[in-house]
This record gives C-alpha cells, structure tokens and sequence, in this order.
C-alpha cells in the first residue's frame, strides 16, 4: 500500500552529528564480533562470522499469494545486491565469501513473509540495474535510494531512511552544513550514487554563487578511497552514513564530519527494496515490509545491525524521491 511519509525541514536534514553514532570496542576481526554503540547509547555487538542466526518470520499466504505467478512457481527471489563492502549496509563475513549485513538480513525477512527461498546475487552497482533491468533479478535490496529519475524504470518499496555522511581525516577540523562548506574542497564520491548527483548540484551552486566548485574523485573501490582520505589527497569522502560511521569508529582513523538527507533539503531520503517497473512485485514487497514492521522482527534486524535510528514506520510504495534537480 501507498503511505506517506513525513517530510523533515533542511535544519533537520542537515546536522554536524551524525544521525548514527558508533563507537567501537575491540578488533572488528578478533572472535568475528564487533561491538558497536547506536545513538540510543546502547552497546551492540555485531557478528562478522558466517553464522549468523539472522532473525526469522513466517509465511504470510495471503501476501504470498499476491506475488507474480512466474516467481511463485520458481519457488526462489532472486535478490541482488553490491558487491562492493559496505559495514554494516552489505559485507562479506569472516569467511569472505557469506553475504552479510542489514540489506540482506531485511532482504531474507521479506523472504520468509513470501513463502520464498532467498538467493543473493552479489555485482558491481551498475550491474544490479543492468540485471533489474534484463528481469534477471527480482528485486534490488543494496541501500537504493529513492530518486525521482529512478521512478520512471523502477518500482520501490520502502524500509529504511537515507541518510548520507561526511567522513573526514579525524582531527581535520571540517565542519560540512551546506554546499559553501565544500566550495574549493577535494571530495570523493562513488559513481551513478545519489551521493554523486547531490555532489554534483552543490558544486554547481557553489559555481552560480561565486563561489569555487568541488573538486570530485573517483575511486575503483573503498580502500583506495581510504588511503586518499589518509594521505590527504581528497578532503572529504561523501556516502551513506551508516557506512561512515561504521568506518570511523572501528578504525579511528576517520571522522563523520557532517550528515545530509539522501533526497535533499527538504525531503527525508528513504531506501527501498527496487523492482523493475509495472513487475508486480513492489505492492507484494511493500505488504511484507509492513508485516515486519507490525510484528517487530523489522526492528529486532535494525537494531542487531546498530541502525535502529534510520527505521520508517510503514513501507511505502514509490513515494516522492530525491528531486531531478535538488531545488
């Protein structure tokens, strides 16, 4: 069903402390947990093996039933999501080879309300719309955002809130609110992202107000991006906050320096799950969301994952999205 969602005011869009906070105790890799604190203040320890006893639901029929016939009869949902490790959104455990994180954990619930065997597809972020695209997958949970240009070849369905950070060289002294704040600045961002097209317009705004535009890189993956940061090549690395405060805090190396809606300033972002458009897929998946949002299995996967700041409280089925031209 088609619900809507609150609106938050640039003032609350934008914030110096993060809408996520993590603190790390111990070596993420020692004994395959991590303990994290979340905002609320409460420690959780987060488990990086393979096993991960991921929290279960049951079998909703009359959901169920509601599914495309094509998927009902294959039996399986064909879930893709990047392959790129991104803690605490989607990550490979300590075996390096089991798919891991919030994305799935919310991916395989949905799963179990539908009566389906989930099987997670891991590609490079160009290729989970190249695949959505060729029905090859039948739906995208890899912390999609919803976009207004997005809406006219996709269907989503809603499940948690989008919000981007600012990470930084710990110490720098930066301080991001607004697009002023990184006119003349060296920030990196990743390619075909939300996070990108934000970016993009403030360094355009930068430009219209006379002031100097940003300076954007691009990085092939995480690590080279991280030993920029470090080495003072890029000032900024700009993403989703979950993973940069994931980052900072089980490093120390690295600080969130700013946060900002991942549809602008005056919309709250919101990640949904992402079907091909008119697939038939998004209403079922919407329903399922809902179903876990109701028996509380939702927030019981947010908060093992230390994100229990960024739940909705219903899905949504293709809401307003971040606009084409952020104005």
């Amino acid at each position: 069903m088609t619900t809507s969602i609150t609106r938050r005011t640039a003032a609350a869009a934008l914030g110096l402390t993060a809408a996520l906070v993590l603190a790390a105790c111990g070596n993420p890799s020692d004994g395959g947990t991590t303990e994290v604190a979340a905002a609320s203040g409460d420690k959780v320890k987060i488990n990086l093996s393979p096993d991960q006893n991921r929290v279960t639901t049951g079998k909703v029929d009359s959901i169920a039933a509601r599914v495309p016939e094509e998927i009902r009869k294959r039996g399986t949902l064909e879930i893709v999501d990047s392959s790129g490790s991104a803690a605490p959104l989607t990550f490979f455990a300590t075996d390096n080879k089991t798919v891991i994180g919030v994305e799935p954990d919310i991916a395989y619930l949905v799963a179990d309300v539908l009566g389906l065997e989930p099987h997670i597809n891991t590609v490079s972020w160009e290729n989970i719309f190249v695949g959505l695209d060729s029905a090859k997958y039948d739906v995208g949970f890899s912390n999609i955002t919803v976009t207004e240009e997005r809406k006219e070849k996709y269907d989503f369905a809603t499940y948690r809130e989008d919000n981007l950070g600012f990470e930084a060289k710990k110490g720098s002294g930066l301080k991001i609110g607004g697009p002023e704040d990184v006119a003349g600045r060296t920030v990196a961002v990743s390619s075909g992202t939300n996070q990108e097209k934000l970016l993009v317009e403030w360094s355009k705004e930068n430009v219209k107000a006379g002031r100097k535009p940003v300076d954007i890189k691009y990085y092939q993956n995480d690590s080279d991006t991280y030993l920029a940061l470090q080495s003072g090549r890029i000032d900024l690395y700009l993403g989703p906050n979950p993973t940069a405060a994931y980052h900072a805090a089980t490093t120390g190396k690295t600080e969130v320096v700013g946060t900002y809606s991942g549809a602008g300033a005056t919309l709250q972002g919101l990640i949904a799950a992402t079907t091909k458009k008119d697939s038939g897929l998004a209403e079922p998946l919407a329903a399922a969301l809902n179903h876990v949002i109701e028996n509380g299995t939702y927030a019981k996967v947010l908060q093992r994952w230390g994100l229990s700041d960024e739940a909705v409280t219903t899905s949504a089925v293709n809401p307003p999205g971040l606009p084409k031209t952020n104005k």
